[in-house]
């Protein structure tokens, strides 16, 4: 190889982290579609605003069980590949999503998007030391992982805002075709990848399960305790700001979108703290998000101001859960295991909100937000100190 053939070479490497980022900020935007469309998709296909939540509650579980599968089953193929595919998947479930005629089509279709989250999430987040050098690994997983997390906060505002203007089906359209223009991105800029080395050798069982205690196990807990209170409470806060604070569509969109731009922020601003210390980061973190959604309860704080500190908290809580666990160790399947987690959680949050909005009122969901992400804290604070080593 030639010197002149090196920054290409290096670059094309970066571009293939690039499209994995993409590819993980359209999976995970997939996810969230329904949050900020929820009264629109209740309305139109004649369901309440708890069923409708279902839209959420199916993706996550199914991509809970879809991660470990995949990355058992299917560990002997090419990931460049299965990541294609998976994508390919995406798209097609997002254009059925948008022209269901009944709420048993959309979930037929939210299924089927579990299954490319799940798949492509935990097949994509271990890939940056696969394609750049050892000393820019840190670096591309959290180019790779902040697609997680810009989604998580960017993806729902930009829904609820195209919405607005052309219908919830809309969105789901523009995320199909962004799947499926993604996918010729994908298979241009993809070296082949083939199955890592530690999933052949050996030793592998012990390899694989032997990082299931102590630090690691916390990681999930914390997961599984702050992101059910985040989607108890986010999936429904479209009806909130309806019902409680007397929002019409316009100003909706527009408070989604701060929450968005603050998530963005917080994701960045925390990123190079929660790489040296993730324990103390994500501490900071989920006290933002409890005050915002206990200063939604309050009469006379403005709701667009408790959205941007709670965008703030949870733009960053994905990275930092992410490099706590890449700090402990685990490979593609501990980081499958991860995924399983943190959609089991999405799913389980979005389904307790909705039996909570049914079953007493929508501002009730904010108060079990809430009550979840201090017990996260507590818990950080607790047993973080005793279990994690150099926190």
């Amino acid at each position: 190889m030639t010197m002149t053939d090196v920054p290409s070479a290096v670059r094309a490497r970066w571009l293939a982290v690039t499209s994995v980022a993409v590819g993980t900020f359209t999976v995970v935007t997939s996810e969230m579609l329904p949050v900020g469309l929820l009264t629109s998709i209740a309305a139109d296909l004649g369901v309440s605003a708890g069923t409708a939540g279902l839209a959420m509650t199916a993706p996550g579980l199914v991509a809970a069980v879809a991660a470990p599968a995949l990355a058992f089953t299917t560990r002997r193929m090419d990931r460049r590949l299965l990541l294609i595919g998976l994508m390919a998947l995406l798209g097609v479930a997002n254009l059925v999503a948008a022209a269901a005629p009944n709420n048993a089509v959309m979930l037929a279709a939210r299924v089927l998007t579990g299954v490319s989250i799940g798949g492509f999430w935990a097949f994509a987040a271990a890939l940056g030391s696969r394609l750049v050098p050892e000393r820019s690994v840190g670096r591309a997983t959290s180019i790779i992982l902040g697609g997680v997390s810009v989604a998580s906060v960017l993806g729902v505002p930009a829904a609820t805002f195209v919405s607005s203007f052309a219908g919830w089906r809309s969105a789901f359209v523009a995320a199909g075709v962004l799947a499926l223009g993604l996918l010729a991105v994908l298979a241009a800029t993809l070296p082949p990848l083939r199955p890592p080395a530690e999933e052949s050798g050996p030793a592998t069982r012990e390899k694989r399960f032997s990082w299931l205690s102590g630090p690691l196990i916390l990681v999930l807990v914390l997961t599984a305790l702050t992101i059910s209170g985040h989607f108890a409470a986010y999936t429904y806060v479209r009806p909130f700001l309806e019902q409680v604070s007397g929002a019409g569509p316009a100003l909706v969109g527009t408070a989604l979108l701060l929450y968005g731009a603050a998530g963005v922020a917080g994701n960045f601003a925390s990123g190079a703290r929660a790489a040296r210390n993730p324990r103390s980061t994500f501490i900071v973190l989920v006290v933002l998000m409890a005050v915002a959604m206990l200063a939604l309860l309050l009469t006379g704080v403005p709701p667009l101001a408790a959205l941007v500190v709670w965008g703030l908290g949870y733009g960053g809580v994905g990275v930092a859960l992410q490099l706590w666990l890449m700090r402990e160790g685990g490979g593609e399947l501990g980081t499958a295991l991860f995924v399983s987690s943190f959609n089991v959680s999405i799913a389980l949050g979005a389904l307790a909100g909705g039996r909570i909005t049914d079953a007493a009122s929508v501002p009730a969901v904010m108060g079990a937000g809430a009550a979840l992400t201090v017990v996260s804290v507590v818990v950080a604070g607790i047993w973080g100190r005793n279990r994690t080593t150099g926190s």
